[in-house]
């Protein structure tokens, strides 16, 4: 039976996931710099290891509110065909290994605004939402800016 291991996070009162094949780091909050005229759910720049890392707030992309201050809140950076991203979170949960089984599609990946969640891990006590970020930055509005953006400050660095 094949199994998929998953980074488990949290947002809202819901748990998400996202597959370790696309996570570079799980960091702490640092400083982020914030760019002006991009999408709210935009946080700005932070620097991890050295890379200049766009933030965006998760919680401000599904529930139109900003993520609460917290000791918890951790940046998730995730590689995508373009570009690494940093995905803030209120809480990293765990690594967990979820059987094919437990893994069922569901019927609003269809939906414009949700076509980055490709399953729900149907688990006993719990549902994660898993969520592709190549899918997640090529269907929210704002990431074609923040690519070029990034290009800009690549290519004058």
């Amino acid at each position: 039976m094949s199994s998929e291991k998953v980074v488990v996070f949290r947002s809202g009162n819901e748990e998400y996931a996202v597959s370790v094949d696309h996570v570079v780091s799980i960091e702490k909050l640092a400083h982020i710099s914030p760019i002006p005229h991009v999408p709210d759910y935009f946080k700005g720049l932070t620097k991890i290891r050295g890379e200049l890392v766009p933030v965006i707030d998760f919680e401000q992309v599904l529930y139109h509110r900003q993520a609460p201050s917290s000791e918890e809140l951790r940046v998730i950076v995730v590689q995508t065909d373009d570009f690494s991203l940093g995905l803030l979170v209120l809480e990293a949960k765990e690594i967990l290994d979820i059987q094919s089984d437990d893994l069922k599609q569901i019927g609003f990946v269809n939906y414009a605004k949700t076509k980055y969640f490709t399953s729900v891990a149907n688990l006993e006590n719990r549902m994660i939402t898993i969520v592709d970020p190549h899918i997640f930055v090529t269907t929210i509005d704002g990431v074609k800016e923040i690519k070029e953006y990034m290009a800009t400050v690549e290519a004058s660095s």
